[in-house]
């Protein structure tokens, strides 16, 4: 059973979720018994479960019921140092493309559960990348990226959610034609700028301040994208150029600016995962010393390699070369085992 607050997944027959503490059940309206978020009908007696029951445990109006909780708990830990701060963000829009001929074709009912399941999907994507969904706009969100959880790579993470949305959303829209015989496709836009934080409260409200049009011109990515397509502006390129395929719209005049603006498509995933990948592919350097230390690592490595486990910690100021040294050593062994990469958020 899946928990519409963070998806976590729970054993059958549980009332609140595992993970979170939501609840993961409704209560039927005509025997007061208590029924499976996902399910359509009562077991005990009949009754049909209204499709606002089901989705009662989510409040689009208050972010503490959707927020899964190891983001909460993040949040309101770190406020304090953030509030009033400027920061630099990625601001995501996304709406549905044909939305209010969508809402005229068919009923309100019909277009509530279509919407319900598309809201999370976008919730699910969103906070796996950790960003913050800071609207819902009645057919799309807004989210930030590194506010007011700070993230290095924040426009690589919104970028993420936005192709990881994508791929779910064909999915979900096959379901949507068989089912209401319409297509269904997302537009969205994604520009990074400054921003202040403002207030954040115990309900995970944030007020904040954009700086200049950082918004806005996230808004008009998201007009101006074709249905099904991400499309982002130069401030968002220049940082994840390296770690996607993107497809140059031009220039193009945007409301608000007096210059035109180059935009740009995300077309996929390239192969860099990290800023060493994005060295490589451009040609490092030859690597020079640390001869002494190379053959103490790969020393240590062999003997890993014969069943004898290690640990080993590389320790330097930053920029001294600490991940040149692992690749080196890395691409000097004889490559057994399975290799495992991971990063840490920097706060």
């Amino acid at each position: 059973m899946k928990c519409p607050q963070c998806q976590s997944n729970n054993r059958e027959g549980v009332n609140f979720c595992e993970e979170c503490g939501a609840s993961v059940t409704v209560i039927c309206s005509n025997c007061n018994s208590r029924i499976p978020i996902d399910k359509k009908f009562c077991g005990e007696c009949g009754q049909k479960i209204r499709q606002d029951e089901t989705v009662s445990a989510i409040d689009f109006e208050k972010p503490h019921s959707y927020t899964p909780k190891f983001m909460a708990e993040k949040i309101l830990t770190t406020r304090s140092s953030l509030e009033g701060e400027r920061k630099l963000v990625t601001v995501f829009f996304s709406d549905v493309a044909g939305f209010t001929t969508l809402s005229e074709q068919l009923d309100p009912e019909s277009v509530h559960e279509i919407m319900d399941g598309c809201f999370k999907i976008l919730m699910a994507e969103i906070h796996a990348y950790e960003g913050t969904i800071n609207q819902f706009t009645g057919d799309g969100v807004m989210a930030l990226f590194g506010a007011p959880l700070a993230h290095e790579d924040h426009a690589q993470r919104a970028c993420l959610a936005a192709v990881a949305i994508q791929k779910s959303l064909q999915r979900y829209a096959e379901k949507v034609q068989k089912k209401f015989n319409l297509d269904f496709k997302m537009r969205i836009g994604i520009n990074s700028g400054p921003v202040v934080v403002g207030a954040i409260g115990d309900d995970l409200r944030m007020d904040y301040t954009a700086v200049g049009d950082t918004t806005n011109l996230a808004a008009r990515m998201e007009s101006m994208a074709r249905p099904g397509g991400i499309l982002i502006s130069e401030s968002t390129y220049r940082l994840v150029s390296q770690y996607f395929t993107c497809k140059s719209l031009g220039t193009v005049p945007i409301k608000g600016k007096k210059a035109p603006q180059a935009i740009y498509e995300i077309t996929g995933i390239s192969r860099v995962k990290s800023r060493l990948d994005a060295s490589e592919s451009k040609g490092l350097s030859t690597f020079i010393g640390r001869k002494d230390e190379m053959g103490s690592l790969l020393g240590r490595y062999q003997r890993a390699a014969g069943g004898k486990g290690q640990i080993v910690g590389i320790v330097g100021e930053p920029g001294v070369g600490k991940s040149r040294f692992v690749f080196e050593m890395h691409h000097r062994s004889d490559d057994q085992g399975q290799w495992l990469k991971s990063r840490s958020a920097r706060q």
